[in-house]
């Protein structure tokens, strides 16, 4: 989940909402990469989630990087919540899930670098104190009643409006992790593209990185039982988002959308105003019933925009959202896997043209069976697991062609970051797969032998 938003002045006129997105607009060798991944922490002794204070908590987490790894602290309301450094960001999910917003960087090679410091650093303080990470799309064990809150404002208000809306907003906010990456577009027209290729791809995405087979225990019927989640979430700020493939779709039609979303808070001296299901358009007119009188601040607007959540989003970046949180390799294979697709124009263009004839019942229909079946399912004529072929290929013709060197020259591109991909294709499994054959062969049936076996 994103921090607090700043430095944006009063909105004036409703045009500077559309150029807020726009200027985001980066020429090309400009574009950069930032990589999120969230993970479960518990504790070994007993492997329960970890509480927000104690000996063994992620409070202590948050201290150790402070005080032996350089991060400087975050805090609301006398609490820690976060660490920054280097423009990266920990930060903490609802229920207590560790975050990594990583800083924007030129190359995967760098990313992942960054990735496998974060996650050094993080046992080395997990270690000291007997807490363990492992990252997972869902929690396998945890009741929603052991999962703590962390101490967010932010949270809290959600926490009591998602439990008006839909039927799984709170196992979102407590029991789901997902990597995510973040990438830039050049103008208005690339953006439309992208936005496009990434929402028709995002099924393709969680089918190679499903990994959340397990819930309370037991299977769960999906393979990502994560992107099941976000299917019964809000309807109101989720989804595959039919409109970005209509004809006229731009910035101003993505500020339409925003505005129609049903508002979290307001963010006024260290505090959230609750401002649950408000309208910003109220907002804009000065009718908020949390601030009768104000108009809000393109820092408002940041914000607002951060409390969508839709399979892909757009910001002053574009965020992919559709893949559950994973084993260490996988974590620069997301970021691979889109770079390769979005950052050189042959690759982008035969990602369009594959998807291009998709429609809406289509591309529902290919998330609902991604979640349920990965790289098995199948839609009308469209195999999961033949299209995912394609969409790889695709990628790496793109990390050949972006020529980025690692290793100090002695790695010629990034495309050997896709390798744990390519395993998958040749299997026809995924991580979900692996576990669901420990589960039912050497673990006979105990979870619990998840924490031991793949943990970081």
């Amino acid at each position: 989940m994103s921090i607090p938003q700043s430095g944006g002045g009063p909105i004036e006129n409703h045009a500077q909402l559309a150029e807020y997105l726009e200027a985001g607009c980066k020429p090309r060798d400009k574009w950069s990469i930032g990589t999120e991944h969230e993970k479960f922490g518990y504790c070994k002794n007993t492997l329960n989630p970890l509480p927000y204070e104690g000996k063994r908590s992620i409070l202590a987490v948050l201290q150790g990087l402070r005080d032996r790894h350089g991060w400087k602290p975050i805090d609301e309301s006398g609490k820690l919540i976060g660490l920054e450094k280097g423009g990266a960001n920990v930060s903490l999910e609802p229920g207590g899930q560790l975050e990594l917003s990583g800083a924007p960087l030129e190359n995967i090679h760098q990313t992942c670098d960054e990735v496998n410091e974060h996650l050094k650093d993080v046992k080395d303080i997990a270690d000291k104190i007997g807490v363990g990470f492992i990252g997972l799309g869902a929690a396998p064990v945890w009741r929603q009643e052991d999962m703590p809150l962390m101490p967010k404002g932010r949270y809290r208000l959600m926490d009591s409006y998602m439990r008006q809306v839909g039927s799984m907003g709170t196992t979102m906010m407590r029991r789901t992790c997902t990597v995510q990456v973040n990438l830039d577009f050049s103008s208005e027209v690339d953006m439309v593209q992208k936005l496009r290729v990434a929402l028709a791809l995002q099924p393709v995405a969680t089918a190679l990185f499903a990994n959340s087979p397990f819930l309370d225990g037991k299977p769960n019927g999906h393979k990502s039982w994560r992107s099941r989640v976000w299917r019964d979430l809000d309807s109101d700020r989720t989804g595959m988002l039919p409109f970005v493939f209509e004809d006229g779709f731009g910035f101003e039609a993505w500020v339409q959308y925003a505005l129609d979303v049903p508002m979290y808070f307001v963010y006024r001296d260290g505090k959230y105003l609750n401002a649950l299901g408000m309208s910003f358009r109220d907002f804009l007119k000065g009718d908020l019933p949390a601030l009768p009188g104000e108009t809000p601040t393109l820092s408002d607007w940041a914000d607002h925009l951060t409390t969508a959540f839709p399979e892909a989003r757009i910001k002053k970046y574009m965020e992919m959202r559709g893949a559950d949180g994973g084993p260490w390799r996988r974590l620069c294979a997301l970021p691979a896997f889109w770079v390769g697709l979005m950052y050189d124009q042959s690759s982008l263009d035969a990602a369009w043209d594959l998807v291009k004839g998709w429609d809406t019942e289509t591309r529902e229909a290919l998330r609902v069976a991604a979640s349920q079946s990965g790289l098995q399912a199948c839609v009308g004529s469209i195999d999961m697991l033949a299209t995912a072929r394609e969409v790889i290929a695709i990628s790496e013709a793109g990390l050949k062609a972006r020529a980025r060197p690692g290793a100090g020259g002695l790695i010629a591109d990034e495309t050997h970051f896709l390798n744990a991909l390519v395993e998958s294709l040749e299997s026809g499994k995924v991580p979900a797969d692996e576990l669901l054959d420990q589960y039912h062969g050497e673990w006979q049936g105990d979870v619990n032998r998840i924490y031991g076996e793949f943990s970081y």
